[in-house]
């Protein structure tokens, strides 16, 4: 048993367990995390706490029509194991995937469903974190101690999706539903369907409802970029069909994929006018050569100032050069009794209405967070590297990549949190700790990432509510720049000057 269980438990009075490490989350982040903690720092304890009655995060979250990735599973997919199906995978393809990894590595014996934090608080005395619990229906929990935190719980309300409360909703007859809140009891089948938005989340439900609906209209306030291209791996199917072993498979073609990413993100700064003719070429191979992209396929912002919508097979515009699926670009007046009121004037018709329209960011899942009796405010903190905050001890937050597969991050950090964790030890310390150094600590403090590098509507809406950036030193911000970051956290120097221990 280690000292730092050891003495947790010396303060663990009636229904509390304690661990050395708690790993909040059990979707992609969490269950990656998991297995890195497991297999690196074997003598550690661990629970990974999770607020759902079962696995996946996200994927369990999201059930609508035609659920699936929007980054190919060769780097969506974790490192340590080969993704042997399509590239872009539906939702149950993924929860498979998930499944795997769990049982595989025995992480369901330390999985605590039903297990939703309320309050997590650092005592420096103890060394330790107190995480008070409930059940999903309210009634108390177990209380946990820890002395490490591992925030693997995401960056949104998983509850309370985005949903504009537009004019007369109250008024329309028809079906309303947020996709994150899909209902499997809807019965849209011949019927006149109308979905906002025009994201990865549309881009995915349209093409799925296409054939069984009488016709889908996407209805969206802005153009959004489409990356169109088969649902294949040449290089992978290739490698298979000579006899390598899939584990070399997937390494391949994981750096494959990642070259490209690479490619396009470079290119699309360095000449984004290049990038958007090559984009409309490939919307051509599937919508046809005579494709009109003016009005509705016209972005106003240049390729990944947000993210883009990668369209397996074009499936999205074999539906439109099928008639089955049209576009609208306006906005909402008000909802009507049997469909939607249009600025500019015109009337859409629905039987049922899909608001793709995102999400609700939710920094740390919307736990209270204390150190010392004080309340952690995140807005204020300043982050190192998007994962640790200044006077936050003891804590690690996987945040992935908006430009490349999150999960590439997990891998990454996975490695980082656990070499930190063997260093601590090494120094017979209990507490790490970010400080700011006194030759910086005046720099200006700024936005968790500029608007014009990555501007969703779902990040600048609460952007205050996350940690800062610190001037313009690549270490005090999440860079969303995974090819950079591959080389600099490995070398990252734990004995250097942001790192304090005791």
């Amino acid at each position: 048993m280690s000292q730092v269980l050891e003495a947790a438990l010396d303060h663990a009075p009636g229904d509390v367990e304690a661990f050395d490490v708690l790993v909040v989350g059990a979707g992609i982040s969490g269950i990656g995390s998991a297995y890195h903690l497991k297999t690196q720092c074997p003598g550690k304890s661990f629970a990974i706490l999770e607020a759902k009655e079962s696995f996946g995060g996200t994927w369990h979250t999201h059930r609508y029509p035609g659920v699936r990735s929007d980054s190919d599973l060769y780097t969506f997919g974790y490192r340590f194991k080969p993704w042997v199906g399509a590239p872009i995978a539906s939702g149950e393809e993924i929860l498979k995937y998930l499944f795997s990894v769990i049982v595989e590595n025995d992480l369901d014996q330390h999985i605590r469903y039903s297990t939703v934090i309320t309050r997590c608080a650092w005592s420096s005395s103890e060394r330790l974190w107190t995480v008070e619990t409930r059940t999903p229906d309210g009634a108390a929990g177990k209380t946990y101690k820890c002395n490490f935190l591992w925030m693997c719980q995401g960056y949104y309300d998983h509850e309370n999706p985005f949903l504009p409360q537009w004019s007369g909703m109250e008024d329309f007859k028809g079906t309303l539903v947020h996709a994150q809140k899909w209902d499997s009891s809807v019965d849209y089948a011949g019927k006149k369907v109308v979905v906002i938005g025009s994201g990865a989340t549309a881009a995915t439900v349209i093409p799925a409802m296409a054939d069984k609906a009488g016709h889908v209209t996407m209805l969206q306030r802005s153009p959004t970029y489409f990356f169109c291209y088969p649902n294949r791996s040449d290089l992978a199917d290739r490698l298979r069909e000579i006899g390598v072993n899939e584990e070399t498979v997937h390494q391949c073609a994981r750096l494959d994929y990642l070259h490209q990413l690479k490619t396009l993100d470079r290119r699309s700064r360095t000449e984004p006018d290049a990038v958007v003719e090559e984009l409309k070429e490939l919307v051509r191979l599937y919508a046809g050569e005579k494709f009109e992209f003016a009005p509705h396929f016209v972005p106003r912002y240049r390729p990944w100032q947000q993210r883009l919508a990668f369209i397996p097979d074009g499936d999205l515009f074999v539906k439109m050069r099928e008639g089955k699926v049209s576009a609208v670009t306006d906005r909402i007046a008000h909802f009507t009794s049997s469909g939607i009121a249009l600025e500019s004037g015109e009337q859409l018709e629905a039987d049922v209405v899909v608001a793709a329209t995102g999400f609700n960011l939710l920094v740390m899942g919307g736990i209270a967070f204390e150190v010392d009796g004080q309340p952690v405010e995140w807005g204020n903190t300043t982050t190192f590297r998007g994962m640790m905050f200044d006077n936050v001890p003891n804590l690690a937050w996987v945040f992935g990549y908006f430009r490349a597969a999150w999960t590439l991050r997990v891998d990454l950090l996975g490695d980082f949190v656990c070499r930190l964790l063997r260093h601590v030890d090494a120094r017979r310390a209990r507490e790490v700790r970010i400080v700011v150094p006194q030759d910086i600590a005046n720099d200006p403090r700024t936005p968790w990432i500029e608007d014009d590098n990555f501007n969703p509507g779902y990040l600048m809406r609460d952007i205050d509510k996350l940690p800062k950036r610190l001037g313009a030193r690549s270490e005090w911000r999440h860079s969303q720049d995974y090819w950079t970051e591959a080389e600099d956290i490995p070398s990252i120097n734990l004995d250097g000057p942001e790192f304090v221990y005791t």
